[in-house]
């Protein structure tokens, strides 16, 4: 596995290495066919002379190389969010909060990331830009035919697999950070919400979206969080033995296909082994949400002038999502806002007692982008079988991540598959402001599970 950003800033700051040295290193990843796809615009020159003025170790991001996904304001910049309909938009005036923070941290910004339209999918397919696919930070090449890189942050996971970045920033609505960081085994940390501002960002849900990143281990992941949420991570030296965790069988363990499932039963077993106390437990449904729950009816509302003047040019399956928003009824809404905050402390009540929650990040291995990615020249029924079988595995991917955004939580994504396999994540999670216990449990697992 590539060397993280803690190990990398040690051989700065002793001399084995250079920030000039590490971004070439990772532009030539960036150019590597396999980040075909991974931006949609590239910032080598820029990194270049930022790499010079801010290579000094003593910062927590010291020069090295980050990505930003293509819906976050770059002074300067246009903000497509992965579509074309924002191409001849102005160009942002300044940097988003986040992207200012990863700057006064020494960050080198690489490049802009493709990523699904308007960030709505958590497949990763863009028909616009084409679509990257998945690489195994821990174990190289995928087998066989390329793979779905999982969205919407597809690029910025396959930049970070792929040694191009040591972050990517990105957004998490339903999984968006989890599911590529699943995929491509990297780390993938969804923060609680609040704790980063999502100003300067094309929104998707309100209610929903967070600004977080990947990188390539948990101890990276803290450092990252720290600066994007400007806050200090309290460590615990905890060993396993002294944590409670809970598997909820409730959805959760559902249909999980036969590698993830292993990896996640071996996980647990390693788990037990070191002496965590482990439980099954049963938590309650998953809130029922009309018309696509928060995101549709959200993003209708700040795309519906836009629909109206370019709604041809949508990916289709996008534009059929976010007019679904238009059907839902303000008093559907508002229900819907009172029945959430019933139904988390449902699920609090149901966590009570346990330092953190066990699932599979995604219940199946990342699909051939030949299967789900819409393609010209097939005929109608070709053509509908690709949309069925997107939507099918859409709903999957989606499934287990998501309902940690309708908690209102934080959740830690960190490969648990070994050599041989393809990329399965492990993910450990709880409700708002649990972030310092889920990422030093996770640091734990981490730990014991790269002994696999």
């Amino acid at each position: 596995m590539l060397p993280d950003l803690i190990a990398t800033r040690s051989q700065l700051r002793d001399g084995a290495t250079t920030t000039a040295a590490e971004l070439e290193r990772c532009i030539e990843a960036a150019r590597a066919p396999a980040n075909t796809h991974s931006f949609v615009r590239t910032l080598f020159d820029a990194a270049r002379t930022t790499a010079v003025q801010l290579g000094a170790a003593n910062q927590p991001l010291a020069g090295l190389t980050v990505s930003v996904k293509d819906l976050f304001d770059i002074a300067g910049q246009p903000t497509p969010a992965g579509s074309t309909v924002l191409s001849e938009a102005p160009v942002a005036v300044a940097d988003c909060p986040a992207v200012a923070r990863l700057r006064a941290a020494g960050a080198s910004l690489i490049g802009r990331t493709n990523m699904v339209e308007f960030a709505f999918s958590g497949v990763g397919v863009n028909p616009h830009f084409g679509t990257p696919a998945a690489w195994d930070a821990r174990f190289g090449a995928l087998p066989g035919a390329p793979r779905v890189p999982g969205g919407s942050s597809s690029g910025a996971g396959v930049s970070v697999a792929t040694g191009a970045a040591f972050l990517g920033l990105g957004s998490d609505t339903g999984g968006s950070i989890r599911i590529p960081a699943a995929l491509n085994g990297i780390v993938g940390f969804k923060n609680t919400a609040r704790l980063v501002p999502t100003a300067g960002a094309v929104p998707l849900s309100t209610t929903l979206d967070t600004a977080c990143a990947m990188t390539r281990t948990v101890r990276d992941a803290i450092v990252v969080h720290e600066v994007l949420a400007a806050r200090h991570v309290t460590r615990s030296p905890a060993p396993l033995s002294q944590y409670r965790f809970a598997v909820p069988s409730t959805l959760f363990l559902d249909a999980l296909d036969a590698t993830v499932a292993r990896a996640f039963e071996r996980s647990v077993d390693a788990l037990r082994q070191a002496g965590a106390h482990i439980d099954t437990i049963d938590l309650p449904a998953v809130l029922e949400q009309p018309a696509y729950g928060f995101a549709a009816p959200e993003a209708y509302a700040w795309h519906r002038d836009l629909l109206q003047r370019a709604g041809d040019r949508y990916d289709p399956r996008v534009r059929m999502r976010i007019e679904k928003g238009a059907t839902l009824m303000a008093w559907e809404y508002i229900d819907l806002l009172q029945a959430r905050q019933q139904w988390i402390a449902r699920m609090l009540a149901g966590m009570e007692g346990y330092d953190a929650l066990l699932s599979p990040t995604v219940p199946i291995v990342a699909p051939r982008i030949a299967d789900v990615a819409p393609a010209e020249g097939v005929d109608k029924a070709q053509d509908a079988a690709r949309d069925a079988e997107f939507f099918r595995v859409n709903n999957l991917l989606l499934r287990n991540t998501s309902v940690v955004n309708l908690l209102d939580g934080c959740a830690l994504s960190l490969p648990c598959h070994v050599q041989g396999e393809l990329p399965v994540g492990l993910m450990v999670w709880h409700g708002a402001l649990q972030d310092d216990t889920v990422l030093n449990a996770g640091l734990q697992i981490e730990q014991l599970l790269q002994k696999q």
